[in-house]
């Protein structure tokens, strides 16, 4: 039988990946400080009441926001690593190298999760059937989430 198509090669070996609930809980702890940030402004929005302070107290909230998420998502990603996957001893690695993907790229496969949500987020679930355990953004991207 002769052969037709490329290899598949992998730098990752197909047993270490990380399961699901580990991604889940990663995820988890990367948004508790957006989280609270949120319940402490509304907290200080409910005692104050002024429409000036809401208004300072929204773009104060964004600005913050979007710098921790450049920061953890986009540049810790991009080294592998957000402090969630950190604390959980899991990385985010290219399948094809099995090194971190850069802060470009990081930023590109969270524009991909978007694919993820539009079937009803079923791609965030793909990772529960999936061999490799990835999401249809990881698919894109050619990235993996193993064990630190």
């Amino acid at each position: 039988m002769a052969y037709s198509g490329t290899p598949s090669y992998s730098a990752v070996p197909s047993s270490q990946y990380s399961s699901w609930i580990m991604r889940v809980g990663a995820y988890l702890v990367d948004t508790v400080p957006i989280w609270a940030a949120l319940i402490v402004v509304y907290i200080i929005e409910a005692i104050i009441g002024s429409t000036i302070v809401d208004i300072l107290l929204g773009l104060i909230l964004f600005v913050a926001i979007l710098g921790y998420t450049v920061y953890n998502r986009w540049i810790l990603g991009g080294q592998g690593q957000t402090i969630g996957k950190k604390m959980l001893g899991i990385k985010l690695v290219s399948e094809e190298t099995g090194q971190p993907i850069g802060s470009m790229n990081a930023f590109i496969r969270d524009i991909c999760h978007i694919v993820d949500s539009i079937i009803c987020y079923i791609g965030f679930l793909f990772p529960l059937w999936d061999a490799k355990r990835q999401t249809i953004a990881d698919k894109i991207m050619k990235t993996v989430v193993t064990p630190a």
